[in-house]
């Protein structure tokens, strides 16, 4: 038996009429591979959609300070990226990649569990990287700088770093 023959064709039910077919017109891999998109049309209402087809992952859980667990959520890193790159001229594609690069490094570590210190570094890995002023933003958050002295330390690293 082939394996297309052991696969058994399931119809996508249409969202704006209700009919139970649909037909594929475009399949198209997104996100290196890990999300199928298909654009389909229903031959009832002759409407187009598109449907994602993504892999079931275990949970990723992060441990917070204070002990909490929550589901990792790769918008809420995707958020803090945002708002340390507020008024920098930084495409939102380029922080959509490093939100889930992020996921991506966490998940291949094999972790089913993960500090939020661990997800803050690698975030700060990331905007480091693409923008130093947002890298200092995030850093000056994270790191909960209490004076300007602990902010001056941080820009004499980033300083150093960038001398080697």
């Amino acid at each position: 038996m082939r394996g297309r023959d052991r696969c058994r064709q399931v119809a996508m039910k249409c969202p704006f009429c209700g009919s139970p077919d649909s037909r594929v017109l475009d399949t198209r891999s997104t996100d290196e591979g890990e999300v199928i998109r298909r654009r389909r049309e229903c031959p009832h209402c002759d409407r187009r959609f598109t449907t994602y087809e993504r892999m079931e992952l275990t949970p990723l859980m992060v441990v917070k300070r204070d002990g909490k667990r929550e589901g990792f959520d790769q918008s809420k890193v995707l958020n803090g990226m945002l708002k340390a790159c507020e008024k920098r001229y930084i495409a939102l594609s380029v922080l959509e990649e490093a939100a889930a690069a992020v996921e991506r490094e966490l998940r291949h570590a094999g972790w089913s569990e993960v500090s939020s210190q661990e997800v803050g570094e690698r975030v700060m890995e990331k905007l480091r990287a693409i923008d130093e002023v947002a890298y200092v933003r995030f850093a000056s958050v994270y790191r909960q700088f209490r004076d300007v002295g602990r902010f001056r330390e941080e820009l004499e690293a980033l300083l150093a770093r960038k001398d080697r």
